[in-house]
């Protein structure tokens, strides 16, 4: 059986959270917006006594906004979005969405299962990306609001039909989106198929811990000695190459920024950093993946996960194009992502972590977040 670390398995506050554990946690909802066929659209805000907020909405599960404090406890909003629903509609890159049925790309928008070939849309180039032209970042989700003593969240539900962008079996998925009292989003992924089809679920934030500006200067450590290199057009190789000695290497703390313009060439193929890196884990119970440290702020972000990968992206396609939110123009590099995941073209590579899942069995599979704060530059 397929099966990641469910909710039962993580110990939150020993393992994976920071703070003192208390305070009240709180979700409201309200209207976010209709679409064009009447569909209303509901936003649920989650705040806890330190004032971190986090906003999602219905529509791909988006979270549209996630307020932390800096260093002063001066509150911002650390992901890039828009001031509306109107912005979400117009084929934004992803901003805060979840992204399935399969995150990141599959090679010519086809692959084999069990002696049979499918064949799926072609939206990035000559590949597939994010579950196609609709997927689960365009989709209005039924939700469910919840609290507890120490947190609260919202339940997303989602049933992708048989055939659904190419994919085979009805897939039914529930993410769940829960702030806790010490400071971390908890961002919990469940599915059931009816027929083998791939799975590959993913949170697609664009971070900017200073809230403006580009994000050359945040620092960043990843636990991962390994990447999959990529083709031309940002498909893996197959091979799992050390870091060591390359500007992919984050096993100590480097800038962004340092190395981004090196002259290497998985750097010109991706235009910066699009790679996965191949975290270092033992077993699959939930591990530390990443910190990222802003300097002027004092803003972290440490990411665990109980994914075998995660997508370093440096925001390498905005170009300024793009405008967000108080009418702010989204330049190059001005956010980036770090996409926790099964690696990219999976179906694909017999040799990469299995993606497929069956009947009878379960994905589950956790990404938390915890924020904090450095006293020092």
């Amino acid at each position: 059986m397929r099966r990641y670390l469910g909710a039962a398995a993580c110990a939150l506050a020993a393992a994976c959270a920071t703070g003192d554990g208390t305070g009240t946690v709180t979700v409201t909802r309200e209207e976010f917006g209709h679409l064009a066929n009447g569909t209303a659209i509901e936003a649920y805000t989650l705040r806890n006594a330190h004032g971190i907020t986090a906003k999602a909405i219905t529509y791909g599960g988006i979270i549209v906004s996630l307020e932390t404090p800096d260093r002063t406890g001066r509150m911002a909003d650390i992901v890039l979005g828009f001031d509306s629903l109107a912005g979400y509609l117009r084929e934004p890159p992803y901003f805060g969405a979840i992204v399935g049925r399969y995150a990141n790309r599959i090679a010519g928008g086809r692959f084999g299962l069990d002696g049979k070939t499918y064949t799926l849309a072609t939206n990035n180039g000559p590949n597939h990306l994010h579950g196609g032209l609709k997927g689960f970042d365009k989709v209005v989700w039924t939700s469910e609001a919840f609290e507890r003593a120490d947190s609260a969240g919202v339940i997303l539900r989602h049933t992708s039909p048989d055939g659904d962008e190419g994919y085979p079996g009805t897939l039914r998925v529930t993410v769940t989106y829960t702030l806790t009292a010490d400071d971390a989003l908890v961002i919990d992924y469940h599915a059931a198929a009816g027929a083998p089809t791939p799975v590959n679920l993913s949170q697609h934030s664009y971070f900017n811990l200073a809230s403006d500006g580009d994000i050359l200067d945040h620092v960043l450590w990843l636990r991962a000695g390994r990447y999959t290199p990529v083709d031309s057009t940002l498909i893996p190789t197959g091979a799992l190459v050390d870091v060591a000695r390359t500007p992919f290497d984050f096993t100590s703390p480097h800038a962004i920024g340092e190395r981004i313009t090196a002259d290497h060439e998985q750097l010109r193929f991706g235009g910066g950093y699009d790679h996965n890196f191949v975290l270092d884990r033992e077993g699959d119970g939930l591990a530390h993946a990443a910190t990222v440290f802003e300097p002027t702020s004092g803003r972290t972000l440490d990411v665990y996960t109980t994914e075998p990968g995660i997508q370093f992206y440096s925001g390498n396609f905005l170009d300024g194009s793009i405008t967000g939110k108080g009418g702010r123009a989204y330049a190059h590099r001005t956010g980036f992502c770090l996409e926790s995941q099964h690696f990219p073209d999976s179906p694909n590579q017999p040799a990469f972590p299995n993606t497929v899942l069956r009947p009878g069995e379960e994905y589950r599979s956790r990404t938390v977040w915890v924020f904090g704060a450095r006293a020092e530059q």
